[in-house]
């Protein structure tokens, strides 16, 4: 009953694209093959450039007619291609000449004369379709008034199987039950071909320039997280360790100087060296987790969140359901994201309590943390997440942010990994 509601609408939504199709075509070649002929025909005495350029004008009208006409069938929204306007100071000429000069432009104007016979056997296809289900399977109500008509001879008889109406009907009848059981492929794959020419010529080069864009924006940002990172753990390595060492080296040269006045005075100094080495060592092993943790490396994600949820200072509820390797990159984004939103959720949040999901679906790893504390958390530029979204980014993820003031807040991150 649910596969009934959604091929329902979707064979109504491709039979009228289909149907619509044939006189959008025939209106977009007869229009367009016009202007082109007379264009060309006519560009030698220069009367033609304006009519080219209307030309294509127009073409990009029915274009942006058809893309909106696209999205009923492919399901998605589709990009509209960039048509780069003349300045306003430009002269009559650099206006006329503009359309001319647009590769996109005569992509549509060509669209416009590829698809008139293709709408053509697309549109014969969906018509008899539908015709052979309406007739066959209404046949046996209006069947007895052909029957009866003398010397009218039905297919059936041409075929060798019979007369009359028992045997007109149970052919006919057959033939409309055949034709509804393939109704809905022939018409869908009639839509998709369609459709998927149309994608491929009017928004094909505006989906690569997004994509480009897409592609310049994650490298972006994962040279801006990189940079981030960088600068705290200098920051974290001068502030720690590297005064931690300073400290010792003051403290082993006391020590080296009360060794022979004072050898009580300078053991107690070796000993308090002794503990400043160790804390020092703990703390670069601390900071050595934010370059490259072993026990992600030796043992995967699962174990590396029970770590990081071990080191939480808030209560951590955690629930791994994969247990597959995954890249390298696949994993320390999905590491670097959780110890970060936890380091938040410590610092700023009030929460009593978190937790954290990681499951796959298909070729994404859903990564969720949630709290209960007091919320208000978001992506902006300035504020902690925003190095969350600019990890994700740089792996062509995604981040979203549900935080109202007050809590919970929840954080779901898609980290590709197929």
């Amino acid at each position: 009953m649910r596969a009934m509601r959604t091929l329902i609408p979707r064979l109504t939504a491709d039979t009228r694209y289909l149907l619509l199709g044939f006189p959008f075509a025939t209106a977009a070649f007869c229009v367009l093959i016009t202007g082109f002929a007379a264009g060309s025909g006519l560009v030698v005495v220069w009367i033609g450039v304006p009519i080219l350029g209307l030309t294509l004008l127009v073409a990009r009208g029915f274009g942006d007619l058809e893309r909106a006409r696209l999205e009923s069938v492919l399901g998605r929204a589709l990009p509209r291609p960039r048509y780069p306007r003349t300045p306003p100071e430009a002269s009559y000429l650099r206006r006329v000449v503009n359309p001319l000069l647009i590769g996109q432009s005569w992509l549509d104007l060509l669209y416009g004369v590829v698809v008139f016979p293709i709408s053509i056997l697309t549109f014969v296809i969906t018509v008899t379709w539908w015709a052979l289900v309406i007739t066959g399977l209404t046949w046996p109500l209006y069947g007895w008034i052909l029957s009866n008509i003398p010397g009218n001879t039905e297919l059936p008889e041409l075929l060798g199987l019979g007369s009359g109406y028992i045997v007109n009907s149970l052919f006919y009848l057959s033939l409309g039950l055949l034709a509804t059981a393939t109704l809905y492929p022939v018409i869908r794959a009639c839509a998709v071909f369609q459709a998927s020419l149309g994608r491929a010529m009017l928004t094909g080069v505006a989906e690569l320039r997004e994509r480009i864009e897409d592609l310049t924006e994650g490298r972006n940002a994962a040279a801006h997280a990189e940079a981030n990172a960088l600068r705290r753990l200098e920051r974290d390595i001068h502030d720690g360790p590297q005064q931690r060492l300073v400290h010792l080296a003051m403290e082993l040269s006391r020590a080296q100087r009360l060794l022979e006045r004072d050898s009580a005075a300078a053991s107690a100094t070796i000993g308090e060296a002794i503990t400043a080495t160790r804390e020092t060592l703990d703390e670069l092993r601390a900071l050595s987790r934010g370059i490259a943790p072993p026990i992600l490396a030796d043992r995967g994600l699962p174990s590396a969140l029970a770590a990081l949820a071990g080191r939480c200072t808030v209560p951590v509820e955690l629930d791994v359901r994969t247990v597959e390797r995954f890249p390298a990159l696949v994993e320390n984004t999905v590491y670097f994201v959780t110890a970060e939103a936890l380091t938040n959720i410590a610092k700023h949040s009030r929460a009593t309590m978190c937790s954290i999901a990681l499951v796959r679906v298909g070729d994404t790893l859903l990564l969720t943390i949630g709290d209960d504390g007091v919320g208000g958390a978001h992506v902006a530029k300035g504020h902690g997440l925003s190095g969350l979204a600019d990890r994700l980014r740089a792996v062509e993820g995604e981040l979203a942010v549900q935080s109202p003031a007050g809590g919970p807040t929840m954080i779901v991150a898609e980290v590709p990994c197929g």
